[in-house]
């Protein structure tokens, strides 16, 4: 599948995240193997065509259930992977983009994914130890061997993405973006003098968004909510009240926060917004959330009250 095919028409792809499970890493809580396969295919015959995941989503987990769900239909789906996250036997994360380690990743990612080639392959952090142009020249040869149909960065900065230019030009672009976070947008992409594609993550920030997650709210042992630094020391409950304000306007004006999150980024011109689902219902949501999106006016009056 063409890049320009599977960016076009439907401005969302799936976070496979969402899909962890109990394997625990980065995911989102319980979620069987069947449930996630049925899940991916009824994704994919709704139209969406992007589908996301790393090795760090439920230590291999994501990727694995990925690659059973889609491997009869391949050429339907755009697959996204991601290294540069590791952990070791006690499952302790760290950051290493060396060439051995990325070489490593993508061997297994591909393995993973019962896939000989991956639509695009991005570099998941930066990590400060490692010259990016050290694993682009991995990712490059990749490419040359067919294995890579597009090379991209994920969570990056100017620095990191004009050396990764010197070795290979980078498509594609990931990062965090919402209505509490635009700092891409400013940093990055209003800089650059070609245009890429760009994929925000988070765009409902971890639910807070969509009103789903409240103060009071506890979370399985395998949700990443329930333990993670990250999010633990965030701002979350400020964001939370902020909200509050907004989904109070948004329901007013027969919108919802799920709406509101998609028509932002839309009239941010995102190339596509990820979105973690993890049963039937949600997948409904977000495909009559888009039948729904608010206008410029209510976007405008709903960032006023953050």
């Amino acid at each position: 599948m063409h890049i320009e095919q599977a960016f076009k028409n439907l401005a969302i792809g799936f976070g496979g995240g969402a899909i962890s499970g109990e394997g625990k890493g980065y995911g989102f809580g319980p979620i069987s193997e069947n449930e996630s396969i049925t899940l991916l295919n009824k994704a994919r015959e709704r139209g969406i065509k992007v589908f996301d995941t790393a090795p760090i989503y439920g230590f291999g987990t994501s990727e694995i259930r990925m690659g059973k769900a889609f491997a009869k239909c391949r050429e339907e789906v755009f697959i996204v992977s991601k290294g540069g996250i590791t952990w070791d036997q006690n499952k302790r994360v760290d950051l290493d983009n060396s060439p051995r380690v990325i070489t490593k990743m993508l061997e297994d990612s591909l393995k993973n994914l019962s896939t000989d080639y991956l639509d695009i392959y991005m570099i998941h952090w930066p990590d400060p130890r490692t010259d990016i142009r050290r694993p682009m020249e991995v990712l490059s040869r990749f490419k040359e061997k067919g294995m890579i149909k597009h090379i991209g960065l994920c969570n990056t900065n100017m620095e990191d993405l004009n050396k990764a230019q010197e070795i290979e030009k980078i498509e594609v672009l990931q990062s965090e973006f919402n209505l509490f976070n635009t700092s891409t947008k400013t940093d990055i992409l209003e800089k650059l003098n070609e245009p890429v594609y760009f994929i925000g993550w988070g765009t409902l920030d971890k639910g807070i968004i969509s009103g789903r997650v409240t103060p009071d709210r506890d979370f399985e042992s395998s949700d990443a909510r329930s333990w993670a630094p990250w999010w633990k020391k965030s701002d979350k409950n400020q964001k939370m009240k902020k909200m509050k304000k907004v989904l109070s306007y948004l329901k007013e004006s027969g919108h919802t926060g799920l709406e509101m999150a998609l028509g932002f980024n839309k009239a941010n011109k995102i190339s596509l917004s990820l979105i973690g689902m993890r049963n039937p219902d949600q997948l409904d949501s977000v495909f009559k959330a888009l039948e729904n999106l608010p206008d410029q006016k209510i976007i405008d009056k709903a960032v006023s009250l953050l």
